[in-house]
């Protein structure tokens, strides 16, 4: 790869490339490490990539490294593995895999919302699917239980299962569009139940929050709700422009005679176009909050402002934490 050596003493491995604070520079990041084009690079240069990129944080980089390849290689790292544990995280449950994952997922649900069977199916798979994401991507210095974990799953299949069944059934007699809306108000409702329960450990025992310089403050229940907050909004972001716009589109086309004569193909069509949708509406869901997310001291629980404040007094004005995905 072309380009001069890296100069360590100029180059942070882990400062932003483009600012995070700006919504445009957070959409960049996530174009950069949803690309799903890093699904399928081997475990084995992936783990060349970490290797790349703790060497460079530790100063002792091969001869002849590029800032080129350790920009690659950081793309690897973060699209990857955990930003708190350092784990490779398994392929299914990672961001970059969201759009050929949930093209196909809710392309299918969109195709296939008449009958209660398909229904039941397509929505099960859709949330164990998202359980797996949700669990994923949580704060990994929470640990949950084999146990948390099944009551999670369990609850929000629930959820999915008996909004969409139940609304599925009450518009038998209503317009067809609304039938077709079913599966978006199934998802947002189980959003609004799988990542809470998914993610319950946080706000049972609170997250990690930190002053600006990454020291550990103590453990904050209510920073871990805001960033859980953060991520339900962002997912059922993520979920409405394909769920919403695309059942008008597909009406409106079923109408012509073309669209008739190649009713085997709708399916593919619906999936295609979900997949149009997620491309860009995975990292722009993922870039309405900052990832490193801040709250006023004022905010926390009294305990721990009132420790924060004992021990800084008032030089500590925010904390900081990761909110996870």
């Amino acid at each position: 790869m072309a380009g001069s050596s890296v100069d360590l003493t100029k180059f942070n491995i882990d400062a932003p490339r483009w600012d995070q604070s700006t919504f445009m520079g957070r959409l960049k990041h996530f174009f950069n490490i949803t690309d799903p084009r890093t699904v399928v690079v081997s475990d084995a240069n992936l783990d060349k990539a970490k290797d790349l990129v703790d060497r460079c944080r530790v100063g002792s980089l091969p001869p002849g490294t590029t800032e080129e390849q350790l920009h690659y290689a950081k793309k690897l790292y973060d699209s990857a593995f955990h930003p708190d544990s350092g784990e490779r995280m398994n392929i299914i449950g990672r961001m970059s895999f969201q759009v050929p994952g949930g093209m196909a997922i809710t392309g299918f649900m969109l195709q296939f919302y008449r009958t209660v069977p398909a229904v039941v199916f397509w929505q099960w798979v859709n949330q164990s699917f998202n359980a797996l994401v949700n669990y994923t991507n949580r704060n990994a210095a929470s640990p949950i239980s084999t146990k948390q974990i099944g009551v999670a799953y369990l609850t929000a299949t629930s959820t999915a299962l008996a909004t969409a069944v139940g609304l599925n059934l009450y518009t038998k007699k209503a317009p067809p569009l609304l039938a077709r809306w079913v599966p978006f108000v199934a998802v947002a409702a189980a959003n609004c139940v799988n990542i809470p329960m998914m993610r319950q450990q946080e706000i049972i025992s609170g997250i990690t929050v930190t002053d600006e310089n990454e020291n550990k403050l103590g453990e904050s229940r209510n920073a871990a709700v805001k960033g859980i907050t953060q991520v339900v909004v962002s997912r059922v972001t993520m979920a409405a422009p394909g769920m919403i716009v695309l059942p008008i589109m597909m009406e409106q086309l079923e109408k012509y005679p073309f669209m008739q004569r190649i009713k085997f193909l709708h399916a593919p069509i619906q999936v295609m176009l979900v997949g149009c949708f997620l491309i860009f509406m995975v990292p722009a869901a993922c870039s309405l909050f900052p990832q490193r997310c801040s709250m006023a001291v004022s905010k926390l629980e009294p305990e721990l402002r009132d420790s924060i404040i004992a021990k800084y007094g008032g030089k500590v004005k925010c904390v900081y934490f990761n909110k996870g995905l």
